[in-house]
C-alpha cells in the first residue's frame, strides 16, 4: 500500500496556534482506520470517500520539534512537527532604576516573552549541511559516526537528562621527519676504520599517536560556562629513530643504530566544577583538579604542559577580564614519546596570571604574570640509561632551584598592524649549578644567583592574503660562568610558537652539544639553556643566551592552503659558558641563518583532515663552524597528517 501524507509542501511542518488540524491524502481504501501518535497522545480518524483524511489536534503540546508517527491499515511514515507557540502574552517588568548597572538592563518592548526550544530540537532551514541528517532524524536520541550532523556523541544531543552532554573525540597524529644534525661517531663507528670525529649526520624519525577523549560536562554552554565536567584522554605512541651511527640511541654501542619504543599514558583526567557566577553577564569563577593542558601567555614562552595539579580561573565585567592561578605537582615525562608517565617528577610550579582585553586601545589584550618554580635535587636516568638530573658537565651534583618570573605579554592590533609582544625578568637561586660549579674563593655557599631576562616583539600586517611580519627574540646570557650570579635566561617548559615556530629547524630540533652530555637547544625551545633534556632535566641559567632577528610572511592562497615563509639570523649573546663546557676559546657568536617554509592543507575545509609540511635549511655562521667544526648547509623535511573525528 503506497502511503503519501502531505500536510504541508516540505516534509517539516509548522504550527503556532492549539489546536491545529493535520490532513493528508492515502490510496488506502475510504474508510480506512487513520491513527495519529504524537509522544503519548494518540488521535483516529478514517480515509474519506475522496482518499483523504483530517483530524483535529486537540492534546496538549509546548513548544519543540516533535516525530508525528501516521498509521493508515498495515502503512506507517513518520514526519516531523515543529511547535511554537507565544507564552500567554507574558510582559517584562520595566525594571527602570536611578543607576543603571554596568551589565546594563533588558530592553522592554511591547512584544510577548516567546518561549524557544532546546537548540538540538530545533529544525534548521534548507541550506544548513545538517538539515537532513542521514543516519536519524532530529530529535531522536542515538549516536552515529557522522560528525557534520547532529549527533549524541559530539556534544550536539544530551546524553541523559536534559543538560548534561557528551563530546568523544579520536586523533591520529602522524609524523614522519628527516634531517641532518651534528653526529659524533663515538667509540665504536658504524664504519670501521673511520678516524673522523664526526661522522654520517643524515637521521630520520617516525612518530605516531591515536589520541582518544571523553568530555561529559553539565550545562547549557551557548552562552554559559559549564557548571561541572570530567574530560579523560588516553594517548598512544609508537616512534621509530633511525641514525646512522652508534651509541646515539642507546647508550650501549651494541643496540645499533635504530629504536622502536611505545607507550600508553593518561594525559588528560581532571574534574571541572563552576564556583559561582559573579554577574548577569556569565562572569564566573571556576576550579580545575587533574592533569590539564595549561600555556601560561600567548607564546608559550615560559610554561606550556599538560600535567597535574589545581587550578581556579574565570573572567569579569563581561569577559573584559580574565584571570588564572594554577598550581602544578608535575608528572615524569618519557623519555622517547614526551607523554606523561605516573610518577612525581620532584618538581612544583605555580602561575598567576591576569588578562585585560581592550588594554589602551580596542582590539589589545594586556596579560601581566608571575611564575615561581621550585625544582627539587634529584639523581635521575631517563629510559635510554643517559644521566639526565643533575646535567652531567661540570660538576654535576643533585641541586635544587628556586625561581621566579615577573612578565608581561601582550597581542592584538593597532589599526592593520598587529603587535605580539612579551618581557619576562626571572630571579632566585640554584643551589650549585653544575657550570658554575662550587665558588672557587668560597665567599657565600656554592649557590648561585639567577638575574636574567627575555625579550620579544613581532609586529605585522595584514594586506588581504598577505602578512608579513618582523620580529625579533632576545635572551640574556651568562658572560661569566664563575661569578657566582647566572644570568642565562632558561624558562620553566617552553613550547615556543614565534620566529617561524615549528616550521623553523632551530626551534624544531634538539641540536646536541657533541661529547657534553646537554644541548645547545630543545626541541620546541628558541633557548640555548645547555639542559640535559627538556622533559626530564632541570632549568639552567648558566647559558649563552640568544638574538635572533626573524623576518617572513604568511600566505592565505586558498581558505585551503596557507604557507609560512620565515628567515632568521640567530646569534649567540655570550659564548663564555659554552667555552667553559668545550674548554675551548674565541667561540664567535654568530650561529646561523635558519630559512624555512611550510604549509597547511585542509583539503575538506574543516580540521577533520589537516595535511602540515614543512622544509628548512640552517646555514652555519662562524659560531657554529667553531663549536661544531663544519659549515655544511643542514637540512630538516617533515610531513605531519592529522585526522580527527
Amino acid at each position: 500500500m503506497l502511503l503519501a501524507v502531505t500536510v504541508s509542501a516540505q516534509d517539516t511542518f509548522f504550527t503556532n496556534v492549539l489546536p491545529f488540524t493535520l490532513s493528508g491524502k492515502t490510496d488506502a481504501a475510504p474508510g480506512t482506520a487513520v491513527r495519529i501518535f504524537i509522544e503519548d497522545a494518540k488521535g483516529e480518524t478514517v480515509v474519506a470517500a475522496n482518499q483523504t483524511w483530517s483530524i483535529l489536534w486537540t492534546a496538549p503540546l509546548r513548544t519543540g520539534t516533535y516525530d508525528v508517527r501516521i498509521e493508515i491499515g498495515d502503512a506507517k511514515e513518520t514526519k516531523l512537527l515543529r511547535v511554537i507557540l507565544p507564552v500567554n502574552n507574558v510582559q517584562r517588568e520595566s525594571g527602570i532604576e536611578d543607576v543603571i548597572p554596568p551589565y546594563g538592563t533588558p530592553e522592554v518592548t511591547a512584544e510577548p516573552g516567546v518561549e524557544m526550544t532546546d537548540r538540538w530540537r530545533i529544525v534548521p532551514p534548507p541550506y544548513e549541511l545538517d538539515e537532513k541528517p542521514r543516519a536519524r532524524k532530529i530529535g531522536t536520541r542515538g549516536g552515529t559516526l557522522d560528525p557534520y550532523n547532529q549527533n549524541l556523541f559530539k556534544g550536539d544531543l544530551p546524553i541523559f537528562g536534559n543538560d548534561w552532554f557528551l563530546v568523544l573525540t579520536g586523533i591520529s597524529d602522524t609524523l614522519s621527519e628527516s634531517r641532518t644534525l651534528p653526529t659524533p661517531s663515538g667509540v665504536s663507528a658504524v664504519q670501521p676504520g673511520s678516524f673522523r670525529f664526526f661522522g654520517e649526520d643524515n637521521q630520520n624519525l617516525f612518530n605516531e599517536n591515536v589520541i582518544v577523549s571523553g568530555d561529559l560536562f553539565q550545562g547549557l554552554t551557548t552562552f554559559k560556562p559549564v557548571t561541572q565536567r570530567v574530560k579523560v584522554t588516553l594517548v598512544g605512541n609508537l616512534n621509530y629513530v633511525h641514525l646512522r651511527e652508534n651509541g646515539l640511541v642507546k647508550p650501549d654501542v651494541r643496540r645499533g643504530t635504530s629504536r622502536t619504543d611505545a607507550q600508553l599514558a593518561l594525559q588528560e583526567f581532571f574534574y571541572e566544577r563552576k564556583l559561582q557566577d559573579l554577574s548577569p553577564n556569565y562572569d564566573f569563577i571556576s576550579f580545575r583538579a587533574g592533569s590539564q593542558p595549561f600555556n601560561s601567555d600567548f607564546r608559550g614562552f615560559i610554561f606550556s604542559d599538560t600535567n597535574t595539579g589545581v587550578r581556579f580561573f574565570g573572567n569579569y565585567d563581561r569577559n573584559r577580564y580574565q584571570y588564572n592561578f594554577a598550581v602544578f605537582d608535575r608528572l615524569e615525562k618519557d623519555t622517547n614519546s614526551g607523554l606523561n608517565r605516573l610518577a612525581r617528577r620532584g618538581q612544583q610550579v605555580a602561575v598567576a596570571n591576569f588578562y585585560w582585553q581592550d588594554f589602551g586601545v580596542h582590539g589589545y589584550t594586556q596579560e601581566f604574570s608571575l611564575h615561581y618554580l621550585r625544582d627539587g635535587a634529584s639523581f635521575t636516568y631517563d629510559r635510554n640509561g643517559v644521566l639526565v638530573r643533575p646535567a652531567p658537565v661540570g660538576s654535576f651534583a643533585p641541586h635544587d632551584i628556586h625561581a621566579a618570573y615577573l612578565g608581561e605579554a601582550g597581542l592584538g592590533h593597532l589599526g592593520r598592524f598587529n603587535i605580539d609582544q612579551a618581557a619576562y625578568f626571572v630571579f632566585g637561586r640554584d643551589s650549585l649549578n653544575p657550570i658554575a660549579g662550587p665558588d672557587p674563593e668560597l665567599r657565600r655557599g656554592d649557590a648561585v644567583h639567577i638575574r636574567a631576562g627575555m625579550a620579544a616583539v613581532e609586529v605585522s600586517y595584514d594586506r588581504d592574503w598577505l602578512r608579513p611580519r618582523v620580529a625579533l627574540f632576545y635572551a640574556t646570557g651568562d658572560s661569566d660562568p664563575r661569578d657566582r650570579t647566572a644570568t642565562g635566561f632558561d624558562s620553566i617548559f617552553d613550547n615556543t610558537n614565534f620566529a617561524g615556530g615549528g616550521f623553523s629547524f632551530f626551534n624544531r630540533l634538539g641540536i646536541r652539544l657533541t661529547g657534553t652530555g646537554v644541548s645547545l637547544v630543545e626541541r620546541g625551545s628558541l633557548l640555548p639553556s645547555l639542559r640535559s633534556s627538556k622533559d626530564e632535566g632541570q632549568p639552567q641559567f648558566v647559558n649563552p643566551g640568544v638574538q635572533i632577528a626573524s623576518i617572513g610572511c604568511d600566505v592565505d592562497f586558498t581558505p585551503r592552503l596557507k604557507a609560512l615563509f620565515t628567515a632568521n639570523y640567530i646569534r649567540l649573546d655570550a659564548t663564555e659558558s659554552i667555552e667553559e663546557i668545550l674548554f675551548q676559546g674565541n667561540i664567535s657568536k654568530e650561529l646561523g641563518i635558519d630559512l624555512s617554509a611550510g604549509v597547511r592543507y585542509r583539503p575538506f575545509l574543516n580540521q577533520n583532515v589537516v595535511i602540515v609540511g614543512g622544509a628548512a635549511a640552517f646555514i652555519p655562521r662562524q659560531g657554529f663552524k667553531d663549536i661544531y667544526e663544519r659549515g655544511k648547509t643542514l637540512y630538516h623535511v617533515f610531513t605531519n597528517v592529522i585526522l580527527t573525528f
